[in-house]
């Protein structure tokens, strides 16, 4: 990536992630600016300030938290020319453009944290966005992993449950498998060592080939076996459960910020 000036708006862990990410893949350090009056640990040849410049940017990357949007909004520069990208979560593209009046266009990406290393899972929402604009885009989320665009901004809420806050809900499941074999006497190192690459090889897998996880789960399984033992136990929990009351919270707490962004005075 080379060309376009980029601002990135708050630089915490998931803008940190993003940034990690371009500057992996090969984008010019100096074609980037944070904006933050608490950056920390800034990569080399990335300058990071604490207010705007005067001249708007082409591209300007929103990675605040988004109750700040309000605050924070009136400050920024934007030219006919500036693109608008947000990661906020529950924030709608009609109050962005509100906020921040005049950009060429608005754009949401709800990213993750595997982003930093070129492994995430983005999906985007841009109403009205020609094909000059979706290219620009997808070269800008490219080398943060897999992205996927999105028809209806309302699928947003489901999306930031399932893949926006879902590394969370992974290392959790990992830290979980990890103490169930601790709790079998296997040294805390091998139990992780075991547990993240395990996840990672059978994510892997998954991906390489197009099974269900359901089948491939299935495939580990034999009659009466060690897998099947466990199955068993996994089958009569409320695994499935928890883990739809763990999106639905999600889901609900994006529908909440989306409420207050709107309302914001």
């Amino acid at each position: 990536m080379a060309g376009p000036s980029i601002w990135l708006v708050g630089c915490g862990n998931m803008g940190g992630a993003m940034l990690r990410g371009w500057l992996a893949h090969g984008t010019d350090p100096q074609s980037i600016l944070i904006i933050d009056p608490a950056a920390q640990n800034v990569p080399a040849g990335v300058r990071a300030v604490a207010a705007p410049e005067a001249v708007a940017p082409d591209i300007l990357v929103l990675g605040i938290k988004p109750q700040m949007l309000a605050e924070v909004a009136p400050r920024l520069p934007i030219g006919a020319y500036t693109m608008v990208v947000s990661i906020l979560a529950g924030v709608e593209t009609a109050v962005l453009s509100a906020r921040l009046p005049g950009a060429r266009a608005y754009v949401r990406v709800m990213p993750n944290m595997p982003a930093a290393i070129g492994e995430g899972a983005s999906a985007i929402f841009a109403p009205d966005l020609d094909a000059q604009g979706r290219a620009q885009v997808d070269h800008l989320v490219a080398p943060l992993g897999v992205a996927t665009w999105v028809d209806e901004e309302e699928l947003f809420h489901a999306v930031t449950g399932v893949s926006g806050s879902g590394p969370a809900f992974v290392f959790r499941f990992i830290d979980a498998l990890t103490a169930a074999g601790v709790a079998e006497g296997l040294s805390p190192d091998l139990a992780r060592q075991l547990a993240l690459h395990t996840v990672a090889g059978s994510a892997r897998l998954a991906l390489a080939t197009g099974q269900l996880p359901a089948d491939l789960a299935e495939a580990v399984r034999s009659p009466n076996g060690t897998t099947h033992a466990g199955l068993t136990i996994m089958d009569a929990s409320d695994l499935d459960d928890v883990v739809r009351a763990t999106v639905e919270a999600t889901a609900r707490r994006s529908r909440e910020l989306a409420e207050a962004a709107r309302s914001a005075d």
